[in-house]
């Protein structure tokens, strides 16, 4: 079957153009990229995507999600978080290993590869733990892990706490082709905070967790990656120290990478006014001028990737007291409206906001994707740029709901989500 996807603004991140073509798809692949009028629609079986005054963007790839299964079901399972993936236009998510079990086996990592082949929505690539347990004192077993299918490793959640052990996984997991992704919390200076330290948490008679708890990991991880030549990626950058640290570490041709997520750059601390416990994450929002860094790293180059740490919590864990409310948010259905906030407010151009949500996290991870060109499989993403809407509780793909940002009018969505030449998300129909 061929697919046209006629009249579109297509956006090439690698060329950094968005230019009105028409995307031929057939046998899974993208078959031709031509000018509009060039097609000669003389097949029969051909099915046509309108897609004028859309824009095509290579399937977006989020490297940061939990999905919580296997063991927590019940906030999201393999298949619910694939499917909202798809309709935040997702075409695929690395999720993390804090599950229970945690994924630190072989059996864990494929069992999670069944589940999303099964739920046919989004490419699912796992990430396993770095130690047993995410305990942080035993590296698990890396080459069996990659030879199952893991893309990366991290103890997401909690920080590798030894820098004797941070140091060899670097070094092993170069070794297997695995990504490191680093969890940057000192745990010693975040314990029983809830919140941002600051004028906020000092009023709210909250405990907060210091800027420094992150920045001081951040340095040590930046260090061992120079001492070990290895490359090291850093998990949602939140604070003004980090950014000016991976900053000039990258200067100085540190193998560093780093990820921040649409709510570092979209709230401040003062979101969580009133208590509310869907502004409640680790690491926790932070002060005004962290958010403006944080937009300026995106801007020039510093943060590399923008992904969601979609977190789904059930209301048991969110309708409590704040300082016993779960930390985290859901973001896959959101992150794609807010990135492109920063396009109308010309934080990124159009093509640079697709290579952070594309490209620049396929490459990280080394895998498919993140390009939109002849020849490539056919993951793309068909959006609606000027699509308004307000975020529905209730409207969530997601099994959960725990987002700051329902009730609030977001502009921009997918309106066609296309996994190798097969549409898996239609919001037309």
């Amino acid at each position: 079957m061929t697919v046209w996807i006629k009249g579109g603004t297509v956006v090439d991140p690698e060329k950094g153009t968005a230019e009105n073509l028409d995307v031929i798809v057939e046998a899974g692949r993208v078959a031709r990229i031509l000018p509009p009028g060039e097609f000669a629609n003389g097949k029969s079986g051909v099915t046509v995507v309108d897609a004028s005054e859309k824009l095509v963007l290579p399937g977006l790839i989020d490297m940061h999600v939990h999905l919580r299964e296997p063991g927590h079901e019940y906030k999201e399972t393999i298949a619910s978080g694939a499917k909202a993936a798809a309709g935040g236009g997702f075409t695929a998510v690395a999720c993390m290993p804090n599950t229970d079990p945690p994924n630190d086996s072989r059996s864990v990592t494929e069992f999670i590869l069944e589940q999303a082949g099964r739920a046919g929505f989004a490419r699912v690539y796992p990430v396993a733990a770095i130690t047993k347990g995410r305990k942080g004192e035993t590296l698990t077993e890396f080459g069996d892990l990659r030879a199952a299918g893991a893309v990366a490793v991290s103890d997401d959640g909690y920080p590798v706490t030894s820098s004797e052990v941070m140091r060899r996984a670097l070094e092993y997991a170069d070794f297997f082709g695995l990504t490191v992704i680093s969890h940057c919390e000192d745990l010693d200076l975040s314990a029983g905070g809830v919140m941002h330290e600051g004028e906020m948490s000092t009023r709210m008679g909250l405990p907060g967790i210091p800027a420094a708890a992150e920045e001081s990991m951040v340095y040590r991880e930046i260090s061992l990656a120079r001492l070990t030549g290895r490359p090291v990626h850093i998990a949602h950058v939140s604070t003004a120290g980090s950014v000016e640290l991976i900053r000039e570490a990258k200067r100085a041709g540190v193998p560093v990478t780093a990820e921040t997520a649409p709510h570092y750059f979209t709230l401040d601390h003062t979101a969580v006014t009133g208590y509310d416990t869907h502004a409640k994450m680790n690491p926790p929002l932070r002060a005004p001028h962290d958010v403006a860094a944080i937009r300026e790293g995106l801007a020039q180059g510093v943060i590399d990737v923008i992904a969601t740490d979609h977190a789904p919590h059930s209301p048991l864990e969110k309708e409590v007291a704040f300082d016993q409310a779960a930390f985290g948010i859901i973001g896959l259905e959101t992150a794609l409206p807010l990135t492109l906030e920063l396009v109308r407010q010309g934080v990124l151009d159009l093509a640079e906001a697709v290579k952070k949500l594309s490209t620049n996290p396929a490459a990280i991870l080394h895998v498919p994707g993140g390009r939109l060109a002849e020849g490539e499989t056919a993951d793309l993403t068909v959006v609606d740029p000027v699509s308004e809407f307000v975020m529905d509780k209730g409207a969530f793909l997601s099994k959960s709901n725990n987002s700051p940002f329902i009730g609030k009018s977001l502009k921009g969505r997918a309106d066609l989500t296309m996994i190798g030449g097969k549409v898996v998300w239609d919001r037309r129909q």
